[in-house]
């Protein structure tokens, strides 16, 4: 699983002209599932995101995670997370998983964060959202859970 995660101030997502969801304070997290990612994945990537210290402490440093601050998490499902671009200008997606393989770990991901703590919200799997992101910082971390990067 391939995760871009942002520290937002406010972020929300629309489906089909309907806001799916929205959080204050918290993180926005845009989620790729590969074709070989299990729910091994899916509990790495919700106990990292969960427990990533990007949050600034009463001494300015980022040393607090979003559980500490009661934050929020807004997850959306996004596999151009796993476009190839090695090779021309038009990117190959067969590193993503299947539309079905793909929202069974996204969900599980989902499930696995909420029983972590957090409140969270969801954009609607395999549709064109709109999602507003209200980047505070700007911070913007990028997570892998095969560790590529």
């Amino acid at each position: 699983m391939r995760a871009v995660v942002q520290r937002v101030t406010y972020s929300d997502v629309t489906s089909n002209e309907q806001m799916t969801g929205s959080i204050q304070k918290g993180l926005t997290v845009l989620l790729g599932v590969g074709k070989d990612d299990t729910d091994a994945d899916a509990r790495y990537m919700a106990e990292k995101i969960a427990g990533l210290r990007i949050f600034e402490d009463d001494a300015g440093k980022m040393n607090l995670s979003v559980l500490e601050i009661g934050g929020e998490i807004l997850a959306i499902s996004q596999f151009t997370l796993y476009g190839d671009v090695k090779k021309g200008k038009r990117p190959s997606f067969t590193a993503a998983a299947g539309a079905e393989e793909a929202a069974i770990l996204y969900e599980s991901f989902c499930s696995i964060l909420r029983s972590l703590g957090p409140v969270v919200r969801e954009g609607v799997f395999q549709t064109d959202m709109l999602v507003r992101i209200h980047n505070d910082g700007p911070v913007t971390i990028l997570i892998d859970s095969k560790k590529e990067f």
